[in-house]
C-alpha cells in the first residue's frame, strides 16, 4: 500500500472508531461529552510542529508535514483520541453524571482546582524550553502530573481514571497493529528511533504506549473537571 497516505489512513480508521462510540452511547449528555472534548482536543493538533521532526516525520496529505510541519492528520487524530478517552470508561461500565452540589465545591482540595488544570500545559512548556528532552517525553510526564494534580483535587474520580488509562493503552496498542499490518516497516522509516529509546513492543514503539497510558489517564476526567460533574 501507498506509504504516502498512511497517517491519513490510520487517522480516518480512528475516525470510524470514534463514530462508532458516539453512535453507541446511551444518552444525549454522554454524546455531548464525547464530541465537546473531542473539538477541544482536536487544538493539540496544531502542536504537530513540536514533534516533527524532533519524534517523527510522517508523510502527510498534501505533502503539509514535511512542508510546513502542520497537516491534517494530527487534527483528526486528536480529534478521534480526545473523544474516545474521555467516554471509553462510560462505554463499558454503566455510568451516569451527577452534578458537584455547590457545597462540596469548598473543600480545600479544590482550591488548586485551575492549577490542576493548568499543570500539564506549564509542566510541558518547562521541560520543553529548559530541557532537552524529546518532546514526545515531556509530553508524557506532563500528562501524569495533570493527572495526578487532577486526582488530588477529584479523589472520586480515580476508578474512571485509572481503568481509563489502562484500558485506552490496551485498544491503543491494537490500533497501532493496524498500521504495522497494513505498512509493514512504516514505524522504521518515519519514527525518529535514533532520537527516543528505539524500544519496539511487538513493533511498537514503547513511547507511544507511554503516551497513550498518560493520555487516557488525564484525558479520561477532563469532562468531569471542567463541568463539575461526579460519575456514579
Amino acid at each position: 500500500m501507498n506509504i504516502h497516505y498512511a497517517w491519513l489512513t490510520w487517522s480516518l480508521i480512528l475516525l470510524g472508531i470514534w463514530l462508532v462510540i458516539y453512535a453507541t452511547l446511551d444518552s444525549k449528555e454522554k454524546k455531548r461529552e464525547m464530541l465537546v472534548v473531542s473539538l477541544w482536543t482536536s487544538l493539540l493538533g496544531l502542536s504537530e510542529p513540536i514533534f516533527v521532526p524532533a519524534y517523527w516525520s510522517p508523510p502527510s496529505l498534501f505533502n503539509l508535514a514535511l512542508t510546513t510541519r502542520f497537516d491534517i492528520e494530527s487534527l483528526i487524530f486528536a480529534f478521534a483520541i480526545g473523544g474516545g478517552a474521555s467516554l471509553i470508561y462510560e462505554r463499558i461500565f454503566a455510568t451516569r453524571h451527577e452534578v458537584v452540589p455547590p457545597s462540596a465545591r469548598h473543600d480545600p482540595r479544590h482550591r488548586y482546582h485551575a492549577w490542576a488544570l493548568l499543570s500539564a500545559p506549564i509542566v510541558f512548556g518547562i521541560l520543553y524550553v529548559a530541557t532537552s528532552l524529546n518532546p514526545i517525553y515531556s509530553a508524557s510526564i506532563a500528562l501524569v502530573v495533570g493527572g495526578v494534580a487532577s486526582l488530588y483535587c477529584r479523589p472520586d474520580l480515580w476508578k474512571k481514571m485509572l481503568v481509563s488509562a489502562c484500558i485506552f493503552l490496551v485498544l491503543y496498542f491494537l490500533y497501532f497493529g493496524t498500521l504495522i499490518a497494513l505498512y509493514p516497516g512504516y514505524v522504521e522509516q518515519v519514527w525518529n528511533l535514533k532520537a527516543i529509546s528505539g524500544i519496539l513492543v511487538i513493533g511498537v514503539p514503547i513511547e507511544e504506549l507511554l503516551f497513550a497510558l498518560s493520555f487516557g489517564f488525564l484525558w479520561s476526567s477532563i469532562y468531569e473537571h471542567f463541568t463539575w460533574r461526579a460519575v456514579r
